[in-house]
């Protein structure tokens, strides 16, 4: 149970601190502009433009990463799975198996015009593609002009997916499914969509402003992890947590999910850029770099910490490794990449072993300690070592020459730690009011897979 009951205070001032920042941050997009030479006028008239012609090559590689990508929520069903108890191992990989059919069919009817759809004073998409009208299978050159339209809306909708399933792992073995199944719906549409078209969405303000996110940074870990951190503070710990040990069940499972991330995070990744060429091997090259250094360390400051190298160890640092390149993954090279995910390895440990450990807060899987910490670290590293010598149409960090760049990724860090709180927080205050958000001390003790779906994962 929530120890704070009444946080409207609270709510307005960080709305009123969320307003700040996007005050300065739309000030920064004008300014740019300003600043910026105007273009020398043509010398002749341009001819007509040809029409978009779709590469055979690009939607291929798009549709292979669109599956890489869903193929992770699965592996994210696995990750978690193997950490919880044995009695609630089934109520786990559902929450996060449902999000594929939930999603899946919220994006197509209205998350992803909303996210895409032509902008709206740079908050929103609006609701002319509402049940995907108009996009069709023809290409569309705002966001790409070699692959068909529904090809980029299928691979955006796997990010759609997998994001709030990752806030599952922050109140895990609580929850009653009937109010997270609305929680999700709400979240996807109210947190997930807005934050979406603000970064990658064409007028998105964050885009304008010029904040670099290629591949979900600020958009799925930052949004998912402080979302998760909300849903720890709010519904309270688990049952006996502190009191009794609750260790995981399956690691050998959470090993096997942490593989299939890692190997969908290609798709995810190096699919972002949208065709298959240079920048998607640079973004799978790094990808894969960042998460070795960051697995490396883990388990080198776990065994300084604790005496022993571990798995879990192992496994939760790739997964911050992935997490921390993520918006980086397409504007930085090899020797960066290695930094980036030493950087994260560290961050992440401490987030998820001391901090977690000190506060007391039950983050049960620690979707706030590698997601929330992570993707900040991620996005603030991106505006240090993103350089155009990788990707020309990025821009350069401040080890490159352009310190203005951190500042707008802290202000894009700021802003996406304070709305996915806030909202949060009020869509959490609501259901409890409604629908009530956690089972029974019975039930909860019982087990979710007994109490909430009827079946066990294991005849032993």
């Amino acid at each position: 149970m929530a120890t704070n009951r009444h946080p409207q205070r609270t709510l307005k001032g960080l709305l009123v601190f969320l307003f700040l920042i996007m005050l300065v941050g739309f000030n920064l997009s004008i300014s740019s502009a300003q600043e910026a030479p105007a273009a020398p006028p043509p010398a002749a008239a341009p001819e007509a433009a040809a029409p978009p012609k779709i590469d055979t090559g690009d939607t291929a590689w798009m549709l292979a990463s669109s599956a890489l990508v869903l193929l992770m929520t699965p592996g994210l069903a696995l990750f978690y799975g193997g950490m919880v108890r044995t009695k609630n191992v089934l109520g786990t990989i559902m929450q996060s198996f449902i999000m594929i059919c939930l999603i899946s069919i919220q994006w197509v009817l209205w998350g992803y015009t909303l996210s895409f759809g032509p902008d709206q004073g740079g908050m929103i998409g609006s609701l002319a593609w509402l049940g995907l009208n108009g996009v069709g299978l023809d290409p569309n050159p705002d966001y790409a002009a070699t692959i068909p339209h529904q090809a980029f809306m299928i691979f955006q909708a796997m990010f759609a997916i997998i994001t709030p399933a990752l806030i599952t792992g922050a109140f895990a073995e609580r929850m009653k499914f009937s109010t997270f199944l609305v929680f999700s719906l709400l979240w996807a549409t109210l947190v997930y969509d807005p934050l979406a078209h603000w970064v990658w969405g064409v007028g998105g303000w964050m885009r304008n402003l010029g904040a670099l996110d290629f591949a979900g940074g600020t958009v799925v870990h930052i949004s998912s992890g402080i979302s998760a951190l909300a849903c720890a503070l709010y519904m309270g710990k688990r049952t006996g947590y502190g009191k009794e040990p609750m260790p995981p069940h399956n690691l050998p499972m959470t090993a096997l999910g942490a593989g299939i991330l890692w190997f969908g995070w290609f798709g995810f990744n190096a699919g972002s850029a949208v065709a298959s060429g240079a920048l998607a091997t640079s973004a799978f090259v790094v990808t894969n770099t960042a998460a070795a250094a960051a697995a490396l360390t883990w388990m080198i400051v776990e065994w300084s910490h604790r005496g022993k190298p571990t798995v879990l160890g192992a496994v939760s640092g790739a997964v911050a490794g992935l997490v921390a390149i993520t918006p980086a993954s397409g504007f930085v090279g090899p020797i960066s990449a290695i930094l980036i995910g030493i950087g994260g390895g560290v961050v992440c440990y401490f987030g998820a072993v001391i901090l977690k450990n000190m506060v007391g807060y039950d983050d049960s899987l620690d979707a706030f300690g590698v997601h929330g910490l992570g993707g900040t670290f991620g996005a603030l590293a991106t505006g240090l070592f993103a350089t155009k010598a990788i990707n020309s149409a990025g821009a350069d960090g401040l080890f490159f020459g352009n310190p203005k760049q951190l500042l707008i990724q802290a202000i894009t860090v700021v802003a996406t730690w304070v709305f996915a709180f806030v909202m949060t927080m009020i869509l959490l205050k609501l259901l409890d009011a409604t629908m009530g958000l956690r089972v029974s001390k019975e039930k909860e003790i019982t087990g979710l897979d007994m109490s909430e779906h009827g079946e066990s994962g294991y005849n032993l």
